[in-house]
Order: C-alpha cells, then structure tokens, then sequence
C-alpha cells in the first residue's frame, strides 16, 4: 500500500505520516524543507520517501520527478493521496492585506492541491481504486474577520473535494473533505502570524485545540472504511470551540 502526503515535514502532514507507516503503508512525503524531511526519514526508516518539492510552481521538471521515482513509489501505484499543505498568512481585513500573501495563500491552498491531484487521479481511475483526502477548514464555511482569501481558498477546496466525487462516481475512487476548527501543536499559527509568538500566544489561550494526531487519527479511519462507503466531508472543532467564536467584530477601518 502507498500513500502520498503534502506539507509533510511538519504538522498534521508528519503525524499522517507516521500514522500510515505504522499501518503497514510506505509514503511519499512532499515539502520544500528538505532538512525537515530527511530528518523524518532518518525516524521513520524506509518506509518514508522525502520528495522536496515546491506544488506551487508546475514546472514540467516537477512532473518529471514525479514520474522517476524508485518502483517501490511509483506514482502509478499510489492508494491513497492526501493533500495537506496550506497556510494562512495574516488576519488583517482585506483592504489592509499584502497581495504577495493572497497570492502565496492561493498557489499553495489551490494550485498545489489541483496539481498533484491531476498528476495522481488518472492513475487511481485506470486502477479503478484509491483514496483522496483534502484537508480543509471550517473557515470554507464559516466567515470570520480576516479570514478573506485563506477561507476563499479553503471554499474551493470544499467545492473541488464534491466536485470530484461527482465525477469519479462508479469509477472506484473516493475523495473526502476534512475541515478542521482551531488546531494547535503545528506551525499553522506561527506561519499566519510571521513568527509573532505573542499572537499565537494569545490565541490558544484557554483552549484545549485539536491536535495533529487527532486529524491522523481521521484520516486513518476515513481510508478504513469499506470500499462502497464514501465520507464526503467530515467537520470538527475541539470543545472549547463553538461558532459564536467566529462572530463579527466591530467596524475597522
């Protein structure tokens, strides 16, 4: 069995990871860090194979690469995709948002993720099985003050996720949405706030988030149902968190 996971070298991509080897699965690991990626495989052993690799530019070298890893990886062979790399950048309204980070949001939340899928999915449909898995937010559905771009991007994800499903019915291949609340024990916060610990302090105040395990944990038991059983989307938030938390502020100008 293969897998191939986004955003891996850190976050909710290393435990889903972690989690797929552990099942007996080998993985493909993308990200652009090459370091964090090696030091995953010197963990997880030859079971994980670290690609760096940037979704966001579709360069045909990047296809290329796709295309020439060992047997053992070989793309045409992969079970399961999920496409976990995105990030958030900023919190500031619209009219005070930098345009390189909607743009950043937007190659790395949608571009990337339609990329690899297209590269994947004809694959999987000559097969007649397989498995992709996005991860979403809550944020394609509930609106929040500075969520702009990020929760646009998350929408499409939403839409792409049911989309492709409306497309690959009788063809073997499921695809499923999950759509997270407030997450902590990643870089997600760290990288939306350009490194401003006492923002990222701030917001997981009194919370108990949803942890990275917890979406592995999701992800496994979402490609262990039986193959006539398609989970369309699946939304969750920790306790403490409730959608009055996504209500409107005052006015900023």
């Amino acid at each position: 069995m293969l897998a191939l996971v986004t955003g891996a070298s850190s976050g909710f991509g290393y435990y889903i990871s972690k989690t797929l080897i552990d099942h007996g699965y080998k993985v493909i690991g993308i990200a652009r860090r090459s370091e964090k990626l090696n030091m995953i495989q010197a963990e997880l052993g030859d079971h994980f194979l670290p690609l760096v690799l940037d979704l966001s530019d579709r360069d045909l070298m990047v296809e290329e690469c796709l295309y020439n890893l060992p047997d053992a990886f070989c793309i045409k062979n992969i079970d399961v995709l999920v496409n976990n790399a995105g990030l958030a950048l900023g919190l500031e309204p619209a009219h005070h948002s930098d345009l390189q980070d909607w743009q950043k949001m937007i190659d790395t939340n949608i571009t990337g993720l339609v990329t690899i899928t297209r590269w994947v999915l004809p694959h999987m449909v000559k097969r007649g099985c397989g498995i992709i898995v996005n991860i979403g937010s809550i944020a394609a559905t509930y609106p929040y003050p500075g969520g702009n771009v990020y929760g646009a991007t998350k929408a499409f994800v939403q839409q792409f996720s049911l989309n492709l499903t409306a497309d690959l019915v009788g063809t073997g291949v499921k695809v499923s949405n999950i759509e997270p609340g407030l997450c902590g024990g990643t870089e997600f916060s760290m990288v939306r706030f350009k490194g401003d610990l006492d923002k990222v302090t701030q917001l997981y105040e009194r919370t108990d988030p949803i942890l990275p395990q917890d979406i592995a944990n999701t992800v496994w038991w979402i490609i262990s149902q039986p193959a006539h059983i398609n989970v369309n989307k699946i939304e969750m938030m920790p306790t403490s968190q409730s959608f009055n938390a996504l209500k409107m502020t005052p006015k900023q100008v």
